[in-house]
């Protein structure tokens, strides 16, 4: 009989001790509610609904400030601890996810726990790899058309954050300019607005003018200047939203080296042409990793609401010295056969090889040897000191010595550690303009 009252004695110390835990649990959940409710109230809320309002509740016990989720669902708050099978709370819209910046960004969302809706126009295999960037279901499809209200909205009504990567470096017969910079994103802002989106982001261009200082062209790029008539559209309509003016990015699959490695550049094989040689130009490329880190940075920050950054590299150099170690590290100069840079300006094959590709491109889409994108090319980075930079999000930008050698191996003609070759010099470092 004793092992059966010893056992009793348990049985009722552990009916206590749940009994002490269910009290402590309640008293702990009661306070937290009632801080809620008072928080609630300060803000002119229903106490009710505070519950769902409130994310975190500023106090002591708290280390991160608190948030108003504008749409009071579960669905809102995050789960898990995080990484790529958690949910941070963001779900975002990446308009342009075939692109360079936003095919790259829309990975980089998956990686931490984003739920992503992925507007596309073209051939859905183009951005089939993507799916695999998020957790399974949390990476969706939608087909739309930027002249397309309708399934714009359907791409953007459940979700708290907007980003806009659409743009284009030369027209086509189906959209110019106005039409994808200025009227395309002062549509996305607007009905961004209406769906009661919190951010949205315009990923504009450095260098974008009212009015463009001509280059080649007589009335300068007018990409940069549709560029930012978007950007006062987007004003317009979204007064809260942030704008990134990233300069010339680099990057695997990127449009900037592949450009001056392309053939179509070279004439006679072995000279590449210029605008002034190239020395009249300065550049401060930017790498896509850093580009992306900093859109980042700005969607999970609200206090970069309403703000323009600039995000550029943290060296300069003249697009003479940039291409001339393309070609260096890339192995393309044999002898007598070393890729050269001559001067566009008084060569007259450079100036018809590129009127004959402009008049291609009509029917042949493809190609790369346009004025518009030679002007673009040859604007020199202009920064201004009063915006504020990748510094200021606490990212470290990159140099391009120390990407370029990885970012020229698909384009290497040979091996370095086969042949005894020169030492390849890099480019030269340019001061930054005051």
């Amino acid at each position: 009989m004793t092992w059966r009252r010893d056992w009793t004695r348990i049985e009722l110390k552990t009916e206590r001790n749940q009994m002490r835990r269910t009290i402590n649990m309640a008293a702990v959940t009661s306070a937290w509610f009632s801080r809620i409710v008072r928080t609630g109230k300060l803000q002119n809320a229903c106490p009710i609904h505070a519950c769902y309002a409130i994310h975190a509740v500023q106090g002591r016990d708290y280390s991160s400030q608190p948030r108003v989720i504008k749409n009071p669902t579960t669905a809102s708050l995050k789960r898990g601890t995080g990484g790529r099978s958690s949910f941070n709370g963001i779900v975002c819209t990446v308009f342009g996810c075939s692109g360079f910046i936003g095919g790259n960004l829309s990975i980089r969302l998956g990686r931490i726990g984003s739920q992503l809706i992925l507007p596309y126009r073209c051939d859905p295999y183009h951005i089939k790899e993507l799916k695999v960037g998020g957790d399974l279901g949390q990476v969706l499809y939608h087909p739309f058309h930027l002249k397309d209200e309708e399934s714009i909205i359907r791409c953007m009504k459940y979700s708290n954050v907007v980003v806009n990567c659409i743009g284009t470096k030369n027209e086509t017969s189906n959209f110019t300019f106005k039409q994808v910079h200025v009227d395309g994103a002062r549509r996305l802002a607007r009905l961004a607005k209406e769906c009661n989106v919190e951010r949205f982001i315009q990923v504009s261009c450095l260098n974008v003018s009212k009015d463009p200082e001509p280059i080649m062209l007589k009335e300068g790029s007018k990409m940069l200047k549709t560029k930012w008539e978007g950007e006062q559209a987007v004003r317009e309509e979204f007064p809260e939203a942030t704008i990134v003016r990233p300069s010339v990015v680099y990057g695997h699959q990127d449009r900037f080296i592949a450009h001056y490695m392309n053939d179509k550049r070279l004439i006679y094989t072995n000279k590449i042409p210029l605008w002034d040689a190239g020395e009249k130009t300065e550049k401060q490329p930017v790498l896509i990793h850093d580009v992306i880190s900093g859109i980042v940075s700005i969607i999970r920050n609200p206090d970069t609401a309403g703000k323009t950054y600039q995000f550029v590299g943290p060296k300069r150099y003249t697009l003479n010295h940039i291409v001339t170690s393309f070609y260096d590290l890339a192995m393309k100069h044999y002898g007598e056969r070393r890729v050269k840079v001559i001067n566009m300006k008084y060569h007259p094959y450079a100036w018809l090889k590129t009127s004959v590709w402009e008049y291609i491109y009509t029917v042949h889409p493809k190609a790369d040897l346009l004025w518009e994108v030679l002007e673009f090319h040859h604007t020199s980075d202009k920064i201004d000191p009063t915006l504020p930079t990748l510094e200021d999000l606490g990212i470290t930008p990159t140099t391009l010595e120390s990407q370029i050698e990885w970012q020229i191996k698909p384009y290497e003609h040979c091996r370095a550690d086969i042949a005894e070759l020169e030492r390849i010099t890099m480019p030269k470092v340019q001061s930054v303009p005051k």
